[in-house]
């Protein structure tokens, strides 16, 4: 529900700045069915499956899921766009894999084998590929013409509806934490961690594609961990900064020029 109250309020400021800039917001019912494939797999199910995988694992094979996205990028593009193959870039992917391994490889050693593992592995899965579907279908949007703003609009929309009803099909109630914490909480993520961060992430997909933009899933479990050690204590040891210079070092390499 916090996924669906989230896309929700961004969607609502969305369409009120669209308004308010006299944006074109109808779209025919062929595009709004590619608004709502986009906006299910970037803002509603795959969120909520994210959710659900780490509250049976530890966050670092989610993290490691995640940083498998450039590689399942570049598959993506080349199967529904013909977009080549290249050494570098599946080089550079196979890099990031390998420092999101090193830098949680402390975090996943804890893991155990059964039941919960499984679930939260399942649910990375299911996520990672959902999202990818999302960033697929966000690159072929742009590609037809469709606006950003009032994409995303439609498209977090789309999203928080799917979260709605994922939440409702799974007996959770419509409740909402009238706290201050959780009201500023989910300002900041409805702002600055959905209007914000995806319209630079849909222009940064837009320019290089879902291969190359797909290393966000590389670099942002780094930036959290600077965060952790700013604020939760977080220290970092020798795999640390190994697993982050592995990846550094791809992410150079996935953006060098030829």
């Amino acid at each position: 529900m916090s996924v669906a109250y989230r896309f929700l309020l961004a969607s609502l400021l969305l369409f009120a700045w669209c308004w308010l800039r006299k944006l074109a917001l109808r779209f025919s019912l062929k595009e709004h069915a590619w608004l709502a494939l986009f906006g299910v797999g970037s803002f509603g199910i795959g969120y909520v499956f994210v959710y659900y995988a780490e509250l049976h694992v530890v966050s670092g094979l989610v993290a490691v899921g995640y940083s498998a996205s450039p590689l399942l990028g570049m598959l993506g593009m080349r199967a529904a766009f013909g977009t080549p193959m290249t050494r570098r870039v599946a080089l550079a992917s196979a890099l990031g894999i390998a420092g999101i391994v090193i830098v949680f490889y402390p975090e996943m050693a804890k893991l155990q084998g059964g039941t919960e593992t499984a679930k939260g592995a399942l649910f990375t899965m299911l996520s990672v590929l959902i999202a990818t579907a999302g960033s697929l279908t966000a690159y072929r949007n742009s590609r037809a013409g469709l606006p950003l703003w009032q994409g995303m609009a439609w498209g977090m929309l789309y999203g928080a509806l799917s979260a709605f009803l994922l939440g409702l099909l799974a007996g959770e109630g419509l409740t909402f934490e009238a706290t201050p914490r959780y009201v500023l909480s989910l300002i900041y993520l409805a702002v600055l961690g959905s209007i914000i961060a995806f319209a630079s992430y849909l222009t940064l997909l837009k320019r290089v594609g879902a291969a190359r933009s797909g290393y966000i899933g590389v670099m942002v479990p780094i930036v959290a961990l600077l965060i952790s050690a700013a604020f939760e204590g977080f220290s970092f040891h020798a795999l640390t900064w190994a697993g982050i210079a592995v990846s550094i070092a791809g992410n150079v390499l996935m953006l060098r020029g030829r």
